[in-house]
């Protein structure tokens, strides 16, 4: 019998009028402005300019939310294409179901396109995101303990969670696999920011240890889980996922500290609005005589009062010289 547990909600729904805020969709929603608001921050401290990470971003949530959809969809395709099953089911997001791995892949896609057109270096823009991107999935991971999902073995531990009866689960209390991964999340960030001002991460390679040391611990907590989901050689399809991505991300941290060094000493060049308006500070004598007639200026270089006005400047010879000619 469990002296104390966490109670889930009788619902992930909130009526506000006519208006459903749904649980899931808000710890979302709260963690993409908690990464875009964080990752602004560091991107000012690295020299960037304030609003590039939300511009950056307008390119990146879509993507990412499009890629977590398909990547979720595909691998629990029996969810909305088997036999009873409805296939528009697919498209209610807000049902949750959003991986983490076709969200990272896509988003990087839109946030490419966003760099590419800023014309600043992909990699400094994801350093700078890195935490923000941890703290977000450390929030938005909450959006499963509102939807009663993602949920480990049974146990009796005193901060299980109480599951009640419902579609494909059984009511009894349970490993909080969301609060483990919100918890971890939170330390990858820490670490991140840690690390990065220790070692002077750069060129992608705080972005390679956020995602290194996520991988990590998704491993062993994708190993608690229960609910259904393919295995390859007696492993959950994700734990799979989790090793490759990890492997990977090291192999990067490693090459790239040997073929590039240090970090990033500008990460998001001036871009000069209005060219015309140094040019008529700096230039407008240059333009000016380029402007004038070579001819009056050979004049002006071998008699520089030929350029004063009548009466002024001149000497009593040459007035008197032009009075003796009228």
């Amino acid at each position: 019998m469990n002296l104390a547990s966490i109670p889930s909600p009788s619902t992930g729904v909130i009526e506000l009028g006519p208006i459903p805020l749904r649980g899931y969709a808000f710890c979302i929603i709260i963690g993409v402005f908690v990464a875009v608001w964080f990752g602004n921050k560091r991107w000012i401290a690295r020299g960037g300019k304030a609003g590039t990470v939300a511009d950056i971003a307008v390119w990146a949530v879509p993507f990412g939310l499009v890629g977590g959809r398909l990547y979720h969809v595909i691998t629990d395709y029996q969810l909305y294409f088997s036999e009873g099953e409805n296939w528009v089911d697919a498209f209610k997001i807000w049902e949750g179901g959003l991986g983490i791995w076709g969200a990272i892949a896509f988003g990087a896609v839109g946030a490419w396109i966003g760099c590419r057109r800023r014309g600043i270096p992909l990699p400094a823009w994801a350093d700078a995101l890195a935490p923000g991107i941890a703290f977000a999935q450390a929030i938005g991971r909450w959006g499963n303990w509102f939807n009663q999902e993602l949920y480990g073995k049974p146990t009796d531990l005193p901060w299980a969670v109480e599951i009640s009866e419902g579609a494909n689960r059984v009511a009894g209390t349970y490993h909080p696999t969301f609060l483990y991964e919100s918890l971890w999340c939170i330390g990858v960030a820490l670490l991140v920011i840690w690390a990065d001002r220790r070692f002077t991460l750069g060129h992608g390679r705080a972005f390679a240890l956020y995602v290194a040391a996520y991988c990590a611990g998704r491993a062993w907590i994708e190993y608690m889980r229960v609910d259904e989901a393919h295995h390859i050689l007696g492993l959950r399809l994700n734990v799979w996922t989790a090793i490759i991505v990890f492997v990977l991300a090291v192999v990067y941290i490693v090459v790239s500290a040997k073929l590039r060094p240090g970090r990033e000493e500008i990460v998001e060049p001036d871009r000069d609005t209005n060219p015309g308006k140094d040019s008529d500070k700096d230039g407008s004598a240059t333009a000016d005589a380029a402007a004038k007639d070579p001819e009056d200026a050979d004049a002006e270089k071998r008699d520089p009062l030929s350029k004063d006005e009548p009466g002024k400047g001149r000497t009593a010879e040459s007035t008197e010289a032009a009075a003796e000619k009228g």
